[in-house]
């Protein structure tokens, strides 16, 4: 598998037009192996336990999957990444990642995604956990209703192996992590609103946070 590479980790709360999701956006950058082609990217994400279906581009129009876990592999050209911000969300809502060839991205269910600006050979490999069903898009054309996408994201089952390191790798550990924590946190806050007291994940704000995870 690819050699020693921190992984950058993106939360999202959500906004009025994206679910978004307690899991968070994990970034692996510079890991592909080289030569960097759409056949080598998709064998080698395949040896992660995901199924390629399929090769993109850019698409400028923001949308997320509520029933499916979304990873690209970059194998050419360079682009921006938008996630966590709905088409009619406020300006500065979502944060924009910078991404080139050789870089991995896995976008949890229930992330809006979208490309804002793009080299013309920008091209990647689509892979999903091999169970998943087909993806849905969704482009939050009105206000989400949180409770309803929440109750389906929160049901897509957690892939077995990390796209990158396989099952030694930092997905699975990091995503049940923030799971439990964000269970915890949405007890919290059916408690707390009963002693005038609310707290907990959900609320209306975008809240993110990026670190380094260096254990691989």
């Amino acid at each position: 598998m690819a050699g020693t590479q921190p992984v950058e980790r993106f939360y999202l709360q959500p906004t009025t037009y994206s679910a978004n999701s307690p899991l968070p956006v994990l970034l692996y950058r510079n890991v592909l192996p080289s030569p960097r082609s759409q056949s080598g990217t998709s064998e080698f994400l395949q040896e992660g336990g995901w199924e390629d279906r399929g090769t993109f581009g850019h698409i400028a129009t923001p949308h997320f999957h509520p029933n499916a876990h979304e990873c690209y592999g970059i194998f050419q050209g360079t682009s921006t990444l938008r996630i966590g911000r709905g088409k009619h969300d406020a300006h500065s809502s979502g944060i924009l990642i910078p991404i080139a060839t050789g870089d991995v991205v896995v976008i949890p269910a229930g992330v809006t995604h979208s490309s804002v600006d793009s080299t013309d050979d920008y091209r990647y490999v689509g892979v999903y956990p091999r169970r998943a069903p087909r993806w849905r898009n969704e482009f939050g054309k009105e206000p989400v209703d949180l409770v309803k996408v929440r109750g389906e994201t929160e049901t897509v089952e957690m892939p077995e192996d990390d796209p990158v390191y396989g099952a030694e790798g930092p997905l699975v550990p990091l995503w049940t992590e923030a799971k439990e924590r964000a269970e915890r946190a949405a007890e919290g806050q059916v408690q707390g609103e009963g002693e005038g007291e609310g707290r907990g994940f959900i609320g209306t704000a975008l809240r993110v946070t990026r670190m380094a995870f260096v254990g691989f």
